[in-house]
């Protein structure tokens, strides 16, 4: 009955082809509110709290969030490096075993594909945890058409975040204090139910926190109880990627900040591209020719008046103080640390220098006078 109930307020007819995570019974168990739909899965969206409760929440305890909509393409084989390589724009080169990395993927045009967390556990062995786009079928391709000797699959791993200042606590009394010598964007194996997981210093936030790369659906209800029970004592409550949170941050969104017709240059991932290195990708020329001629748009943050903004579902218009028209705000919420509504947008030059005043066209009300922020929010 309770599964009927989230069909009704979701507005979501369920069915093989929106997937289920080892954790989808945990969250319906925990009261969740709404889904939203990433890489074919079903990804958490509320619970009972408002989203500034949860924002606070996960400012001061801890959270636990069914990410398993993060699914991994495994490249596997003796042309594994290459492909991955020749994938991204950031250089791989002195990448270790055991680290992650955040890369751009980018098609021919410069434009993202995609901008996964990379995980290599060695020379031939490389998991890509992606956004929302279907990278896996976009490996294949390459490697098909490159004629790669490499094996590419979606194996059955979903990660589960654990994200807050206190989230280390509650991992060390459920994994050991091993958990403390997890370097930033690295990973390491820890036994569970008698298997060895990979658990990452990661996650979706400005907070601290973990990623656990579950691998075996089949113990997905086990490690949330065994989580959840030690979390009493941290005041640990179920969430999920908090907008406040990541707008603050100025952590970017596949496919409302990014798309294929942004590219890495023009989002601030500059320091992920090596155009001029020695090693080949997709798309070099159009970024070389880019990063010469120079960019013409970029992602800013975006500071605005007036009550708390709705949500921006669609671009919201931004306009000069002069009302030439300047780009779109692609995502916006209202602040509760810095009492204003903020948001990220896509800004031509020359408007996009901390502090241009700019109006900003929310739906449903005249226009919002505000001004261009760096990133992140301070």
């Amino acid at each position: 009955m309770k599964k009927i109930e989230n069909i009704k307020q979701n507005g979501l007819n369920f069915s093989r082809r929106l997937r289920r995570t080892p954790f989808t019974s945990s969250v319906e168990k925990c009261g969740v509110k709404g889904f939203s739909v990433v890489n074919h899965t079903l990804l958490p969206k509320a619970f009972e709290t408002s989203i500034e409760e949860d924002y606070w929440h996960l400012n001061s305890a801890v959270q636990i969030w069914d990410v398993g909509v993060q699914r991994q393409v495994e490249i596997k084989g003796p042309d594994a490096f290459k492909l991955v390589q020749f994938m991204t724009p950031r250089s791989l080169k002195n990448m270790k075993k055991g680290s992650c990395y955040y890369i751009p993927l980018t098609d021919e045009t410069g434009g993202m594909i995609n901008d996964p967390v990379l995980l290599k556990h060695s020379d031939n062995h490389f998991w890509l945890s992606i956004a929302d786009s279907d990278v896996l079928l976009w490996a294949k391709g390459l490697a098909i058409g490159l004629k790669f000797r490499v094996m590419i699959s979606e194996p059955d791993v979903w990660p589960l975040a654990i994200q807050g200042p206190l989230a280390t606590s509650l991992l060390v009394d459920v994994f050991g204090k091993k958990i403390k010598e997890l370097k930033y964007f690295h990973f390491s194996h820890f036994e569970f139910e008698g298997t060895s997981q990979i658990i990452a210093r990661s996650g979706y936030s400005k907070v601290s926190g973990f990623e656990i790369y579950l691998e075996g659906f089949e113990y997905g209800e086990k490690l949330w109880d065994l989580i959840w029970n030690a979390g009493k004592k941290y005041n640990l409550s179920p969430g999920c990627p908090n907008l406040i949170d990541r707008i603050e941050a100025g952590l970017l969104s596949f496919g409302n900040e990014m798309t294929n017709q942004t590219t890495p240059l023009e989002t601030g991932l500059e320091k992920y591209c090596q155009v001029n290195g020695s090693h080949d990708f997709i798309g070099k020329e159009a970024l070389k020719r880019q990063k010469s001629e120079g960019i013409t748009k970029c992602i800013r943050g975006v500071i605005f008046d007036g009550p708390p903004c709705p949500p921006c579902a669609e671009p919201w218009h931004l306009y000069s103080k002069s009302g030439i028209k300047i780009g779109n705000v692609t995502s916006a919420v209202f602040s509760p640390r810095l009492k204003k509504n903020i948001g990220l947008g896509v800004i031509k030059k020359p408007f996009w220098n901390d502090g241009t005043s700019i109006k900003v066209a929310v739906p449903g009300r005249i226009l919002n006078n505000g001004k261009v922020s760096n990133l992140p929010f301070s």
